[in-house]
């Protein structure tokens, strides 16, 4: 399963295990839209120039990630037809009834993987100019263990509530702590192959 926290409504959930509905959203350009979606409502125009896509490709990917229930349009700014993304939690999972599902789904999660790896490096490459309470304040964590499977849902179930907690941050900007600033959480929970 990926299940991921993003700005927009703080309560309400996407979630699907259908094939074409994850497979809509495994596209680079797709993932790069939701973030930016996820950020404030945006009109293919703007996502051009904040992607360097074309913007007639930024529309279709906006038009297909609406099709599939993802993103949908904002209100109108004067003759700008601006879009947003329709949840701040997104949730995908496997179809046990459809094998290629699975495929599909893990597809998915290699990109959001290596999309999160990436911006992880990026920042890792900035800690130079980082005060010391963000560094001590930030953590790398890996932990093998043996577990069934059910134990293994539970954990998942667990770490993707972890971040609760600062809801509402996102939209309403009193809600933040004086010094606070954007931050992610990161975590996979996976049987091994050994």
């Amino acid at each position: 399963m990926i299940s991921y926290h993003r700005r927009m409504d703080e309560n309400r959930t996407v979630a699907t295990n259908d094939r074409a509905r994850v497979r809509a959203m495994a596209h680079p350009l797709r993932l790069r839209l939701l973030e930016l979606l996820d950020e404030r409502d945006l009109t293919a125009t703007e996502c051009s120039r904040l992607t360097g896509e074309s913007v007639a490709s930024c529309a279709f990917h906006l038009s297909s990630l609406a099709t599939h229930g993802f993103v949908e349009p904002a209100p109108r700014r004067g003759r700008e037809k601006p879009w947003r993304s329709v949840a701040r939690h997104r949730s995908l999972s496997v179809d046990p009834a459809d094998p290629e599902s699975a495929r599909e789904v893990a597809r998915l999660a290699g990109m959001v993987v290596e999309r999160e790896a990436a911006r992880f490096a990026a920042w890792t490459a900035t800690v130079d100019d980082e005060p010391s309470e963000w560094l001590l304040a930030s953590t790398v964590s890996t932990s093998s263990f043996w577990a069934t499977s059910e134990e293994l849902a539970a954990l998942s179930a667990e770490v993707a509530h972890l971040t609760d907690r600062f809801r509402g941050r996102w939209q309403d900007p009193g809600e933040r702590p004086p010094g606070a600033r954007p931050a992610t959480f990161f975590g996979v929970v996976n049987p091994d192959r050994r």
